[in-house]
């Protein structure tokens, strides 16, 4: 009906979702799958990117993203010997 009405901006959008159908099939199959988990990782890089500033080679910086995105828990002890 939106083709036969020859209104550009419908028709415009009607082809893009036909363009996109693919990809928009499968985010309703595949609801569960996110990149959320992705983009944490990606931030925590990048925030590593930032404290490595000044660092003279790569590997500092390298060094610096396993430190970031490694999970350690680094509690102090709370009672001292």
């Amino acid at each position: 009906m939106v083709e036969e009405s020859a209104i550009k901006p419908m028709t415009d959008f009607v082809a893009m979702v036909r363009s996109h159908m693919f990809g928009i099939k499968n985010l309703f199959a595949m609801r569960e799958v996110n990149n959320g988990i992705l983009e944490g990782l990606n931030s925590q890089i990048q925030l590593a990117k930032k404290r490595a500033r000044g660092f003279v080679n790569t590997e500092n910086f390298k060094y610096m993203v396993y430190f970031v995105t490694g999970g350690l828990k680094l509690d102090y002890p709370h009672e001292t010997l």
